[in-house]
């Protein structure tokens, strides 16, 4: 219910919303089709890891490296004209790759495609999270990020099951060009959108909280970051739930271990709608034991490890695809709660002014880190083969501690550093 009187009460945020409703939807289309393409271009030649490990590089690399410039964008130019530009231009990008689904001798330009794509996007998240604390009060911030991720969610469950049956029905051409009709869509709901002068989720702070003004280098970002080691610790969450990246194996899994549909397009789209529906799960629990605190967010993180590694251990012990499909949503309701508190406690503890620079760090490393990962499991499954890839799952299971042990340290180091903090506060207070 509450997540229903946001969108009511508060008509901005509710446009920001549905715009990202309509671009998941079309993003999700694509992301089937794409991959069960590369996968059939590709069969027999002994590269089919590589090949889609390359799909998923090709998503991630380019945002990684425009993530200095597209921070500085965010908190020098205007944002929301920053989201219609980047809707347009992946509208443009995606309507490419109707060229490409010719045969293999195209498969090149898929990837010059999703690289324009996923270019232009890596400016419009940055942008739309440091937008969302403009237009959402301080309290609204958690109830907001929590409906934002389970939108991405929501439509990573409908987009996949509905993009496999478009794409079954009517052809790969139709759900692409569906793909980019929502970008002009979300484009249209952009505009309409109010931002006020003064950021909704400053309201009642001190002007000094509240107006640190910053320089608007990427440099004074990473400065900013290492004066604050509270804001710097949550960027190491999305890298850490990044170390085992699941999409090469999950499509690996989709079209060639439990294949349903033709080109396993079927079993593909039932495995990312089951990611989603964990993902979806994953917050709405947590958010019952949350009372909105730094504190208790970086706590309840803790717990969205453990799923992440209990997940990766029941993708290995899978014998059906049925119950693969659990494993997925155990291991995506970890990833997804950990991804919605990192995010809520930089929007808490970052002053406005480094809000895009912040995110695009927060991005940069989440990129890194798996397209590192991508690279080795695509490489290790073309290494030894589909018949030991449970090796390669179990082997996830291992390193996702990694992690999970990281984050515990992290967590203990900052409670005790605020623990001393309130102690000697009230020391300089009776001294004063």
């Amino acid at each position: 219910m509450e997540y229903l009187n946001l969108i009511n009460d508060n008509r901005d945020f509710a446009k920001l919303w549905a715009a990202q409703l309509v671009s998941l939807l079309g993003d999700w289309f694509s992301t089937i089709v794409i991959s069960a393409l590369i996968v059939s271009f590709t069969e027999g030649s002994g590269n089919q890891g590589i090949a889609v490990s390359a799909f998923l590089i090709a998503r991630l690399v380019p945002p990684l490296l425009m993530r200095p410039l597209a921070g500085v964008l965010a908190d020098r130019f205007d944002r929301k004209g920053l989201l219609i530009a980047s809707d347009i231009l992946r509208a443009l990008a995606v309507l490419g790759l109707l060229f490409a689904t010719q045969g293999p001798e195209y498969l090149p330009l898929i990837y010059v495609c999703v690289v324009i794509q996923f270019l232009v996007s890596s400016i419009f998240e940055p942008a739309r999270n440091a937008i969302m604390p403009s237009i959402l009060y301080r309290h609204q911030l958690i109830i907001g990020n929590t409906l934002s991720s389970v939108t991405w969610s929501a439509m990573l469950a409908i987009g996949a099951i509905t993009g496999g049956l478009v794409a079954e029905l009517l052809g790969t051409p139709a759900a692409l060009l569906i793909d980019a009709m929502t970008f002009v869509v979300s484009a249209l709901l952009v505009v309409t959108i109010v931002i006020p002068e003064t950021p909704r989720s400053e309201i009642g702070m001190t002007p000094r909280e509240a107006k640190d003004r910053a320089q608007r280098t990427f440099g004074d970002g990473i400065r900013y970051l290492l004066r604050r080691p509270e804001a710097a610790a949550a960027l190491f969450v999305k890298m850490g739930l990044s170390v085992t990246s699941s999409d090469t194996v999950l499509i690996i899994y989709g079209t060639q271990v439990f294949v349903l549909g033709e080109q396993g397009i079927t079993s593909m789209a039932i495995l990312w709608a089951a990611f989603g529906c964990g993902a979806i799960i994953g917050p709405l629990i947590t958010n019952r034991f949350s009372d909105d605190s730094v504190r208790v967010l970086r706590r309840l993180i803790v717990i969205g490890f453990v799923l992440m590694a209990l997940g990766w251990l029941l993708w290995g012990l899978a014998p059906s695809l049925e119950l693969l499909v659990l494993a997925v949503i155990v291991r995506a309701m970890g990833g997804s709660v950990n991804w919605t508190y990192s995010s809520v406690i930089i929007q808490q503890v970052v002053p406005d002014e480094y809000l895009g620079r912040t995110f695009s760090l927060d991005f940069a490393g989440f990129e890194l880190v798996q397209s590192v990962g991508i690279i080795i499991i695509g490489y290790l499954i073309d290494a030894v083969g589909n018949d030991s890839i449970r090796a390669i799952v179990f082997g996830a299971a291992l390193v996702s501690l990694a992690p999970l042990l990281i984050w515990l340290w992290i967590v203990q180091m900052l409670e005790k550093r605020e623990s001393r903090a309130l102690s000697v506060a009230p020391e300089l207070a009776a001294g004063g």
